[in-house]
Parts: structure tokens; C-alpha cells; sequence
């Protein structure tokens, strides 16, 4: 789909002759691509760092991840460094398929990602990744890396090490490696600080709320919104649902993070009790059936349900189309009557902020440090993966540290140093009283 793009003062491909301001056309994909880049000032800055250094020179990278405009620009970062990049996607209803198309014109880069895809097409857009042989892996809830185990053994070898980008794949790699059946070094990026403070807190918290305010076009002010979850991504939707105007419920099975909300001024109680007073539901927690049937039959008419933890198995979407009187069908949403009271959910129970059909992700400048940090880590793997055994791997602080330089450098920030003397100090155990 060809676009117009009005206002650059530089010609690009594709440029129509023309007085100020110049009119070129551009396909809607590489729009969105350029949109994303010039708020990804990190990336850029190790794109042209492997440019340079050609890191990936000979490699083939493996990716399954939501295949949107800022991936993109992780995408045309790892080719640039020499990689040739075969990717698909991590979910059936993240992709956007203009951004899948555009990909197909970065020289060495080959997306096989489709929206709406069967489970069928899901996998054998896997096979074809995997099928190119890629010595590193990069994933969005380890799709990639549990079908290499268990359908494509005859790769592990070949592979060196991979990334893994969020929380719920970070879960099945640690309970894969307890029982010793990682056979190769793979990053956990979703547990840097940089990752978690930025990616989970504000990214999560904003890109929920927009989808769903968005999808339904209802309002978040005034309503009871139960977040079920208090991790970092819980914390973030707390956050920015009060900072909305909701009375924010928390529901928890972690007593410790149970107490921080209540400390945080939210409303903590059992999913049991929230079912009956929740307006919208926000489930984080990774977990199976954290609202379900017991709870279906106390919610509110027109209660709201979605989901922004990974997989779509946090409501139990099963119960609800096998006990439904009727299913009623709106672009991102499905009603489900049960005896004539109607529950929502948005995006068939899938991650709300990206397929819901103007769901649009984190934040841009929010995935520019979390792709750095995967460019990075991935970089790491490349010169370290033989050295490693398989299991999971934090990501280096040097790493990590250098995201966040970068990041204050592009906003002209400044920090303090350390004197000699407080470092001697901090060192020191003989110090006195």
C-alpha cells in the first residue's frame, strides 16, 4: 500500500518532483519503520557501531517476535551487522503485515511473520526460519528455542546461544534448564533493570491502556480496574490506571507484593472478591486461569477482560466459548452472554497491546532500550556462545549499564562521578563510627 509523506526537506526513494513541500510516496509499512527510527536514537547508535564492526559477518540469525515497526528497526540493526535475518512471528495477532512486507526489501533479511495466522501457518512459518539454519535465536516467549527441543533437535548443535525478550519465556527456560534440558546459553533480557524498569513499568502500563481505551473506546476514570499481577509489569498498569483516575485493585499471590500495593495505596484483595466489583480486568501474571469460571458468574454486566502477560491462557476464553449462550463478534472484541449478562474480552484473551487491530506495542522509546539491550546481548552471544553451557544467563551489567549511557547521551543528561575518595570510602570496612 503506497502512502504519501509529507514535510521532510530531503529527497527519499521513490521521490515525486515537486515545490516545497516535497511529496514522495512510501508503501505504509517503511512509513511506520521511519516513524519508529527517529525515536530509537540508542539503536541507531549501535547500528552504526556494527556497521563498522561488523559483529554478525557470516552468521544467520533465528527471530520470533512481534513483528511491528520497532522490531523492524531491530531487524535492519542486526543485518547491518552482517547478519542474515530470518524472523517470524511470536504471536498470531501481533504482526502487522505492511511492516512484514517492508522487511522483505531490507537486503538479507527474509519475514515469513502473517497476522491471523492458523496454528498451522504459526509453526510452519517457524520451520522456515529454522530451516535457514540460524547459529543465534531470539525469541518472545521461547517459541523458537522449545520447538529446536523438542521438533528440530538436529539444529541444537549448530546453535550457539540465543535471547530472550519477555517474562513468560524467561519462566519455561529456567524450568527447562532446572531440569537440565537447555542445551544451549540463552540471555534473559527481561531481567536487566533496564529491561524492567522501562520495558515492563511504563511500557506495559501505557500500551495496555491505550488498546484497551482505544478498542472500547470507554472511559478509565472513575472505574474499578483489578490488575491481577503486582509484578513489575502489575506495577506499571497500577500506575498509570490511578494516574488515570480508576480506583486500581490489586489481586496477588505473593504476599510480599501483595503488602507493596497496599503500601502503594491500592486495593488488595482475592480475584474471588475483585470478580464482583471490577469494571476492567488486566491480567500479568504469565499464569493459567487467573480469571475463570467461578469468577465469570460474579462479574459485573459488561465487565471488561483482557490480558497483558503473554499467552492466551490467563482467562479462560475455552469455558467461556463452550458455556456462552451466544458469542457477538466486534473488531477486537468478542461479548459473551451467560444468561443474559455480557462480559467482554478484548483480543481473544491474547496480549491487548498488540492484538487488539489498532494495537500498536510499547511505546517507541520504550523498545528502543529493549532492543538494545537485544542487539547487545546478541552481540555478546556471537563472540561468547561457545564458551557458555547451556542454561540461562543474565545479561552483563557492562551491557546494561551502556544502554542507559547511551540513553542519557541522546537526552543531553548528565550524572555524578564518584570522587577517589568515596570510592575508598565505599570500599572500606575500617571506616569508624
Amino acid at each position: 500500500m503506497a502512502c504519501l509523506f509529507i514535510g521532510y526537506d530531503r529527497i527519499r526513494e521513490g521521490a515525486v518532483k515537486s515545490t516545497s513541500p516535497r511529496v514522495i510516496f512510501m508503501s505504509s509499512g517503511k512509513l511506520k519503520i521511519e516513524w519508529a527510527a527517529q525515536y530509537m536514537p540508542v539503536l541507531a547508535a549501535i547500528k552504526k557501531q556494527f556497521v563498522k564492526e561488523k559483529p554478525f559477518a557470516g552468521m544467520t540469525i533465528g527471530m520470533a517476535l512481534h513483528v511491528e515497526a520497532k522490531t523492524a528497526n531491530l531487524v535492519s540493526t542486526l543485518a547491518a551487522g552482517g547478519a542474515e535475518v530470518y524472523i517470524t512471528g511470536c504471536n498470531p495477532l501481533s504482526t502487522q503485515d505492511d511492516v512484514a512486507e517492508a522487511l522483505n526489501h531490507v537486503k538479507n533479511v527474509h519475514c515469513y511473520a502473517k497476522r491471523a495466522c492458523t496454528v498451522e501457518e504459526y509453526y510452519a512459518a517457524i520451520d522456515q526460519v529454522l530451516d535457514a539454519n540460524p547459529v543465534i535465536t531470539i525469541d518472545d516467549g521461547m517459541d523458537l528455542i522449545h520447538y529446536i527441543h523438542t521438533k528440530r533437535r538436529d539444529l541444537i548443535k549448530k546453535v550457539i546461544g540465543g535471547c530472550e525478550e519477555t517474562t513468560t519465556g524467561i519462566h519455561r527456560l529456567r524450568a527447562m534448564a532446572a531440569e537440565g534440558k537447555l542445551e544451549f546459553p540463552v540471555i534473559a533480557v527481561n531481567d536487566t533493570p533496564m529491561k524492567r524498569f522501562f520495558d515492563n513499568v511504563h511500557g506495559t502500563g501505557e500500551s495496555a491502556l491505550t488498546s484497551i481505551m482505544i478498542t472500547t473506546n470507554t472511559l478509565i476514570a472513575g472505574k474499578y480496574v483489578v490488575v491481577a499481577g503486582y509484578g513489575y509489569c502489575g506495577r506499571g498498569l497500577a500506575k498509570k490506571a490511578h494516574g488515570l483516575g480508576a480506583k486500581v485493585v490489586v489481586t496477588e499471590i505473593d504476599s510480599r507484593r501483595a503488602l507493596e500495593a497496599h503500601m502503594d495505596g491500592y486495593m488488595v484483595m482475592t480475584m474471588d472478591e475483585a470478580a464482583a466489583l471490577g469494571d476492567i480486568f488486566i491480567t500479568t501474571t504469565g499464569n493459567v486461569a487467573v480469571i475463570n469460571q467461578k469468577h465469570f458468574k460474579n462479574l459485573k454486566e459488561g465487565a471488561i477482560l483482557s490480558n497483558a502477560g503473554h499467552f492466551n491462557v490467563e482467562i479462560d476464553i475455552e469455558w467461556l466459548h463452550k458455556n456462552a449462550d451466544k458469542v457477538i463478534q466486534r473488531e477486537g472484541i468478542e461479548t459473551f452472554m451467560l444468561k443474559g449478562k455480557a462480559v467482554h474480552v478484548l483480543a481473544e484473551g491474547r496480549l491487548v497491546n498488540l492484538a487488539t487491530p489498532k494495537g500498536m506495542g510499547h511505546p517507541i522509546e520504550v523498545m528502543d532500550l529493549s532492543f538494545a539491550l537485544q542487539a547487545l546481548c546478541t552481540q555478546y552471544i556471537a563472540k561468547n556462545g561457545k564458551k557458555l553451557k547451556g542454561g540461562v544467563y543474565e545479561v552483563p551489567g557492562e551491557i546494561d549499564e551502556q544502554v542507559a549511557n547511551l540513553k542519557l547521551s541522546s537526552l543531553g543528561l548528565s550524572i555524578d562521578a564518584q570522587s577517589k575518595e568515596q570510592k575508598k570510602y565505599q570500599c572500606s570496612w575500617d571506616i569508624g563510627t
